[in-house]
């Protein structure tokens, strides 16, 4: 296809998803203080995180900020959208375009992968809403705080091992791109090493110290790498599609590609999306938008955290999440189609130089982050096993040596970061982003006898049931395509 005829198409995508989120309905909620009681004490994994990312709803009805924050403290709306976008935009969004290759090979295959991008995207803004309204409902801080107040402390295991474990699942991925990136970047330096030996130095001789680190502070300024290395990447991306380097056969780099790298297009365009092979990516745009452990953070931290002002962010933020996702996916499918890589990167040549300062860049965001992401499983574990803080000190070096070696071993032999995206999505990220959400407002709605939103109760029932069913066919693909 020649680039010039679907730059409309990127850009109509593009600019339909800037002002979708806009007709998002939250239905406001009173704040109200309960006697629901549960410890604030209790860690929920991922909030060890040093990038804010959470948000509690409060009434619309209710001036009064709720979730610990005050008129006159706090972060703006704009701060909170940077923050919201930076922790939802990450490498993952690079495995996309493998999400739309896995049903369709024709560049309209983008028409509905686009629609999914937008409806996945709205669902996560609702059910982020309801994990906001639970804390304004409860007084809850943390995702698990707002299980325990809602649903009960019984069960509080269930979200605390999801959201551990989906964080697992994240440092496997990180480990699995680092391995693709390092190869690549030492091949380009003239070095011919194999994956699992990029991944072991890599591991053995910079994760491993940092991820023994007592203090993580030293790291927050890294952050903004993440969001950084995103826009040079996308850019870079739209740089080498519009210039033509990987149009068969002429292209300047297609020569340097192996055969199931080489662009590839056929015929398969929107009726592909009726395949149940959409159904991974689907559950990949799970993974995509996770951020919803971090909700009550985000609204005890917006300054006079109103319902009506939060709505405000989350809509600002989901939309620029949307619209940079399908950027990126119509950006990396059209240049390569059906060949699309489950890290897009490892399409372009290593004797590419925009693609090369890409792999750096991706490479450094990944390595910082890496030690943000890794403590959660630990705290998560700790938290899980009800391990003493004492105890803590003594066995955080062992344990953290023995995740890192299992997380190691797992990307050695995972190749395939789709997969590992589209499957973790489908078993956690769903759970985490609209089962469980829905659960807890349910409960909050019946222990408080709001009766006049039993209605919309039923609504988040059919949210949660539909996210159990996109896992079960989701999951269910993804193992096929091993």
């Amino acid at each position: 296809m020649k680039p010039y005829t679907n730059l409309l198409l990127v850009a109509t995508l593009t600019l339909v998803a800037s002002f979708s989120p806009g007709t998002l309905y939250f239905s406001p909620v009173r704040g109200v203080a309960t006697a629901l009681q549960a410890p604030h004490s209790v860690i929920t994994p991922r909030s060890q995180k040093l990038q804010p990312s959470s948000l509690a709803l409060s009434s619309s009805a209710v001036s009064e900020p709720r979730g610990g924050a005050s008129t006159n403290e706090g972060a703006s709306i704009p701060n909170e959208v940077f923050n919201l976008v930076k922790n939802i935009v990450g490498a993952g969004v690079l495995s996309l375009p493998a999400g739309v290759a896995a049903f369709g090979n024709h560049p309209t295959a983008l028409l509905p992968a686009a629609g999914l991008i937008l409806f996945i995207g709205t669902l996560s803004a609702y059910c982020f809403s309801l994990i906001g309204r639970v804390c304004s409902m409860t007084g809850a801080t943390t995702y698990r705080g707002c299980w325990d107040k809602s649903v009960g402390t019984s069960t509080s295991w269930l979200p605390a091992s999801a959201c551990t474990f989906k964080t697992g699942v994240a440092n496997v991925a990180y480990s699995m791109i680092l391995a693709d990136t390092f190869k690549s970047l030492a091949s380009t330096a003239g070095y011919t090493i194999t994956r699992s030996t990029s991944l072991l130095s890599v591991t053995s001789t910079v994760l491993l110290p940092l991820c023994l680190l007592r203090d993580l502070k030293s790291l927050a300024p890294f952050s903004l790498l993440g969001i950084v290395c995103m826009g040079f990447t996308t850019a870079a991306m739209f740089i080498r599609y519009i210039g033509g380097s990987y149009v068969v056969p002429t292209g300047k780099f297609v020569k340097d590609l192996s055969p199931n790298l080489v662009p590839a297009f056929g015929e398969v365009g929107i009726k592909g999306a009726a395949s149940p092979k959409a159904a991974i990516l689907l559950c990949m745009l799970s993974t995509a938008y996770l951020a919803h452990y971090n909700a009550p953070k985000f609204y005890a931290e917006l300054k006079n955290n109103t319902v009506k002002r939060f709505n405000k962010m989350v809509t600002l933020s989901f939309t620029a999440c949307i619209s940079i996702f399908i950027a990126v996916t119509s950006i990396g499918f059209l240049t390569f189609g059906s060949n699309s890589a489950g890290l897009i990167l490892n399409n372009y040549s290593e004797r590419d130089g925009l693609a090369t300062a890409c792999r750096i860049a991706l490479a450094l965001s990944i390595v910082f982050s890496y030690p943000l992401t890794f403590v959660g499983i630990r705290e998560g574990i700790f938290d899980l096993s009800k391990t003493s803080d004492a105890d803590r000190v003594k066995k955080s070096t062992p344990l953290s040596l023995g995740i890192l070696a299992v997380v190691t071993c797992i990307a050695s032999q995972l190749k395939d970061l789709s997969f590992v995206l589209s499957f973790g999505g489908a078993t956690l990220g769903n759970s985490i982003v609209f089962l469980f959400p829905s659960m807890m407002f349910a409960a909050a709605v019946k222990k408080m006898g709001r009766k006049d939103l039993e209605g919309e109760v039923k609504v988040t029932k059919a949210v949660g049931a539909l996210g159990i069913v996109m896992g079960i066919i989701g999951g269910f693909q993804a193992l096929k395509s091993l």
